[in-house]
């Protein structure tokens, strides 16, 4: 579980294919170790990986062509930048909210409007995806947690818009963002789990 309060940021140093996977290579952005143990969670971009490898420098991920397929992380290339959050202890303070790590798809930024140091983004996002987007509701993008300040419901898609503050510009992959990259999206975890709740199937068998 992460909160989508990015720690750090990481540049992809490497990337090499083995049979069924690849692995990624994370440059840390100062030389201190950042995991503390082989086989603990971190998103990159969001997506919850297993760290197979680190010292000072670098980490090392395993990757699925499933995950590569369904999220941007098929997209890097060397020198891209990524967003780093290792996992939620117990006790931590929970200040963006309750992330899995787990991507729900992704969504491409159509435009970039710069006002008071920071930046209005418009986000296409599928329509499967729309149900779970309320205005003033939570998202997660590249593993950022956001508040949407504007839902407009479109034939194919659904444009949000959101507001970056000049902080999250310059301590995330945000810096670097241009239109037309992919966004990994999760949505809020409760719309889903509302959603399963009230299906007829779920009724049915708690009323059995």
């Amino acid at each position: 579980m992460f909160t989508g309060l990015v720690e750090r940021i990481g540049r992809i140093a490497e990337i090499r294919e083995q049979d069924g996977f690849k692995v990624l290579r994370v440059e840390l952005s100062s030389p201190e170790a950042y995991a503390t143990q082989l086989g603990e969670s971190i998103a990159i971009n969001g997506c919850c990986l297993t760290v197979t490898a680190f010292d000072q420098k670098f980490m090392e991920f395993d990757v699925s062509f499933e995950s590569l397929a369904l999220t941007n992380l098929g997209r890097l290339s060397l020198g891209s930048i990524v967003n780093l959050e290792r996992a939620l202890r117990m006790g931590d303070r929970l200040g963006g909210h309750m992330v899995s790590g787990h991507v729900d798809g992704y969504g491409v930024l159509e435009s970039i409007e710069a006002q008071d140091g920071g930046w209005n983004v418009y986000v296409q996002v599928p329509l499967v995806l729309s149900a779970y987007i309320i205005p003033k509701g939570s998202i997660t993008l590249d593993g950022v947690s956001l508040t949407i300040n504007a839902v407009e419901d479109m034939d194919k898609y659904s444009r949000i818009r959101l507001t970056l503050i000049p902080v999250t510009i310059s301590h995330t992959s945000f810096s670097e963002l241009k239109a037309g990259w992919p966004l990994n999206i999760e949505v809020d975890l409760v719309g889903k789990y509302l959603e399963r709740f009230a299906s007829p199937y779920v009724q049915q068998s708690r009323n059995q």
